[in-house]
């Protein structure tokens, strides 16, 4: 696919044409606004990129923006983000030490057959590698100490395909060569850890909210420890 083309049926997407040459978040920030790595930009609002400083110690993955996150340009700012925020708090990470992004950058939905609601659908394989590069840039940018990734769509991007949220869930772990050279730290060569955990809208539809929430309390917990 020659750069800056929209991708056809049959390509294989990819969005590394649409990277910057060189700058900081700000700049990958500008130039993701007019990614067509895959044709999930045409029915979203924009590209939903990162948020956060280049100097926080620890960066939560999600799967996809959502419908609020898509109108408003922010990742984490509809109600699984408050519930993610007010977890932060109570797991005793202050969220200025933290970096929010998703694995995948546009809102992948469809539309209720009666009424204008969106309805989330879960990104392909393809569209996760194909935004891959968006996400592997922030780890480099960023370099943070730990990576929580939330959900199984975050999880199977950082950790492959074989990633299970009940078996991985709530343990410190390393990350793969690749993302271990992406994520060393200021504070050495020490590469970055992975905790896995739910994604935070997985609670606000369980039967068992009050568990389910305690549950996430307790592997942030874990992320928070290895801040120490």
């Amino acid at each position: 696919m020659a750069a800056g083309a929209t991708p056809q049926a049959g390509d294989e997407y990819d969005a590394t044409a649409f990277l910057p040459s060189r700058g900081g978040l700000a700049a990958y920030r500008r130039a993701a606004a007019s990614c067509r790595g895959c044709p999930l930009f045409e029915h979203a609002s924009g590209t939903v990129f990162g948020a956060g400083t280049s100097a926080a110690r620890i960066m939560f993955v999600g799967e996809q923006p959502g419908d609020q996150e898509d109108r408003a340009g922010e990742p984490f700012v509809g109600p699984a983000g408050r519930l993610l925020r007010a977890a932060l708090g109570e797991a005793g990470i202050a969220e200025e030490q933290a970096y929010f992004t998703n694995a995948v950058k546009h809102f992948k939905f469809e539309v209720a057959e009666r009424g204008k609601r969106r309805i989330h659908k879960p990104p392909s394989l393809r569209e996760m590698r194909a935004c891959r590069p968006w996400l592997s840039a922030e780890l480099r940018l960023v370099h943070p100490e730990v990576v929580v990734a939330l959900g199984a769509t975050a999880g199977k991007a950082l950790l492959g395909p074989s990633f299970r949220v009940t078996k991985d869930r709530g343990a410190l772990l390393p990350l793969p060569p690749e993302e271990q050279r992406l994520t060393t730290t200021r504070r050495g060569q020490e590469p970055g850890l992975l905790v896995a955990t739910v994604h935070p809208s997985a609670i606000l539809r369980s039967d068992e909210r009050e568990a389910a929430y305690a549950g996430l309390v307790a592997d942030l917990r874990v992320a928070a420890g290895a801040l120490d």
